[in-house]
């Protein structure tokens, strides 16, 4: 049997979410714990040129819902990208992870073949739906995931690999 569109996204997607979610969780209690303002953590990045924390999380909820909606030939739900506190972000991951989860597989099976076009600015990126799934959303989202969790880590959170990957 074939791996499908589906199960190559959403469950994959849904996986990672809630391990993000854990490792926020993870930073909170740490802040807590350690009477350090979480807005630190928010805000922190790990080089001067690189996003904060708070956009890490934003692009990598951007990347999944995007990627689902875009599969599913669907509208991409819109967020304001204001969050500066865990418990927005929290809050965006859950709807998110809502979002994604009302696309069923039938709407993203098959779409393979569909094109996908993605505007930054003046510039224009065009993918059939495999490779823009493959190739762009999965690197792009385990980045920002990665990068998120390398700013907390870094930032003395007691987290692990197994945070990241989850129970198997």
């Amino acid at each position: 049997m074939s791996l499908t569109m589906y199960q190559a996204s959403i469950p994959v997607f849904v996986r990672m979410l809630d391990n993000l979610s854990g490792i926020l969780d993870k930073a909170a209690a740490h802040a807590e714990a350690k009477k350090i303002d979480p807005a630190i953590f928010v805000n922190a990045r790990l080089a001067p040129d690189m996003f904060p924390l708070s956009r890490q999380v934003q692009i990598a909820t951007d990347m999944v819902k995007g990627c689902a909606a875009r599969l599913a030939g669907i509208e991409v739900p819109s967020y304001e990208d204001n969050e500066s506190t865990f418990s927005e972000l929290q809050a965006r991951i859950a709807k998110t992870k809502a979002f994604i989860e009302s696309v069923s597989a039938s709407q993203v099976d098959g779409s393979e073949e569909r094109k996908i076009t993605l505007k930054f600015g003046s510039k224009e990126l065009s993918f059939l739906g495999q490779a823009y799934l493959l190739d762009f959303v999965l690197p792009n989202f385990h980045f920002h995931l990665t990068t998120t969790y390398a700013i907390l880590r870094h930032n003395g959170v007691a987290i692990g690999k197994k945070d990241y990957t989850g129970d198997y």
